[in-house]
Formats: structure tokens, C-alpha cells, sequence
């Protein structure tokens, strides 16, 4: 696989797509253009969010001996300064579109998608990267959950729409249990760097506990959305994926074992996501 492409990370992609999809399909009539130009912020902050963490973390040092995908910095495939570089791209993709979008809909979306940009870099980032100090998840949550799901919504429909808001809470719940997966994988390591996570705050066993939280709300509240759209039920097809992964996340697994965690996670948004789109286009 070329380099570049592994360094989007591809299986945490399904976090920027799901949104998008749930929050178009929401709406009464699709403008496939304003569709696209979500997707492509949301796709380029993704991607740019994950070459910004190669860069960081590889000039840091913390990737250094890394259990999961191979690193473009941590590895030697690429230079701290090109991988930088890469990310800054997609940073402008992601604002020359949120800007595009922003003049065919409202100017309001100009600031939030300036502190998006700030987010995504901040990330692991700058001085004080709050990816350090355990604020990954609620930022995941708000950012790849709340605004995307509800900005894709609201550029279709001119409009804050409650059923949005509570759809974009299992979205936001599915993005976070990606990124507690890959750091409880990363737990000992992060430990060693000084890499202050969730996970490496709050413990192994208690990382597990919130990750299978996440699984439970995302999967009762795409099941309530049945009270405004029958065909929500069609959800719960994917529930045996989601006991499955509750259930090998309890086990214990660790390191190496915990990567087809992440793809299961990832390809469970991805399903459920689809599922509660097309139940809403329905």
C-alpha cells in the first residue's frame, strides 16, 4: 500500500463519513453538492488529524516502538517536515470547502470551521497538545459527533433540528469508542512517553468499562430513533456485532490483539451508520 495512503489510517475514516451520512439523510430534500463539500471537510479534517498526529508524535518520540499501523515519522517512510506538510494540505482542502459551503449557507459556519481546523491540529499539537492531558474522547465526541452530524444536517435543511442533535450522540459515541481502542492498545506505551490519555488516566479495566458504555448508548439511542422513524429498527440487525465486541473487548485483550478491535469498531459505525441513513432516506 502506498505510504501516504496508509498514513490517512483508512479503518478510522468510517468517523468522518458516518456523520455526514446520518445528518444528509436526515433531511427532507439533498442538495448533493452542499453533500459533498461536508463529506470533503469532514473526510480532510479526518485525515489531516491523523498525518498532524504522525508528525507530532514522531518528532516527540512517542511513537517510537508503536504496537499499532506502522507510523510515517516513527517508521523513517517519511520525513517529519513532508508528513507536516501533508497535513497542512488537507487542513486547506478542509477550509477552502468549509468555506465554499459556508457562502452557499451561512457565515456562521466560518468560525467553527476555524475551530475545527484549530482542534484537529491541537490535538497532539503545539505546546500543550490536549490529546495529552485525556481530552481526545470529548473532543472526538463534540467535533466528529455534535458538528458534523448537525452541520451536515443544517446545511441541507437551514435549520437546528432536534432529531439531529440526538443522532449525532450515537456518532459521536462510535468515533469515541474508536479512538478508546486504539488508545487502551496504546495504554503502556503512552504510559512510558507521558502521553496522558483517557485510558492511561482512568486505567485499563475502567477504559474497557467506558468503551463498552459507548457501545450501550449508540446502540439504544439508533434504536430509539424509532419513535420519529420505524425503519430505525433495522438497527438492530448490527446488535450481535455489537455484543461481540463487548464481549472480546471484556476478555482482556491487549497490544497486537486489540487491532481488529479498532476495524470492528470502525466497521460498526460504518454498518450502523448506513443502516440509520437509509432509514431516514426511507
Amino acid at each position: 500500500m502506498n505510504k501516504w495512503i496508509m498514513g490517512t489510517r483508512p479503518k478510522t475514516l468510517p468517523a468522518a463519513i458516518s456523520p455526514v451520512l446520518v445528518g444528509t439523510a436526515l433531511a427532507t430534500e439533498i442538495n448533493w453538492l452542499k453533500a459533498a463539500l461536508a463529506l470533503t471537510v469532514s473526510l480532510s479534517l479526518q485525515i489531516a488529524v491523523n498525518y498532524a498526529n504522525d508528525y507530532s508524535d514522531g518528532v516527540r518520540g512517542t511513537d517510537k516502538n508503536r504496537v499499532g499501523p506502522t507510523r510515517l515519522v516513527g517508521s523513517e517512510l517519511a520525513t517529519a517536515k513532508a508528513v507536516k506538510i501533508a497535513a497542512l494540505i488537507c487542513l486547506a482542502i478542509a477550509a477552502v470547502a468549509g468555506l465554499v459551503l459556508a457562502l452557499q449557507t451561512t457565515l456562521w459556519l466560518i468560525p467553527i470551521g476555524a475551530i475545527s481546523i484549530l482542534a484537529a491540529w491541537g490535538y497532539t499539537g503545539g505546546a500543550k497538545p490536549y490529546g495529552y492531558f485525556g481530552f481526545g474522547e470529548l473532543s472526538v465526541f463534540i467535533f466528529f459527533g455534535v458538528i458534523a452530524t448537525v452541520g451536515s444536517n443544517y446545511v441541507q435543511s437551514g435549520e437546528i433540528n432536534t432529531q439531529a442533535i440526538l443522532l449525532s450522540i450515537p456518532i459521536g459515541a462510535l468515533a469515541c469508542a474508536i479512538l478508546v481502542m486504539n488508545n487502551l492498545r496504546d495504554l503502556p506505551l503512552d504510559k512510558l512517553a507521558n502521553k496522558r490519555t483517557m485510558a492511561v488516566r482512568i486505567g485499563d479495566r475502567k477504559t474497557r468499562y467506558f468503551y463498552v458504555g459507548l457501545m450501550v448508548i449508540a446502540q439504544i439511542i439508533c434504536v430509539y430513533a424509532y419513535t420519529f422513524n420505524s425503519f430505525a429498527l433495522l438497527t438492530l440487525i448490527w446488535l450481535p456485532l455489537t455484543i461481540s465486541n463487548i464481549r472480546r473487548v471484556l476478555q482482556g485483550l491487549t497490544g497486537l490483539d486489540l487491532i481488529p478491535m479498532l476495524i470492528r469498531t470502525a466497521r460498526l459505525q460504518l454498518l450502523l451508520s448506513f443502516t440509520l441513513g437509509l432509514a431516514l432516506f426511507l
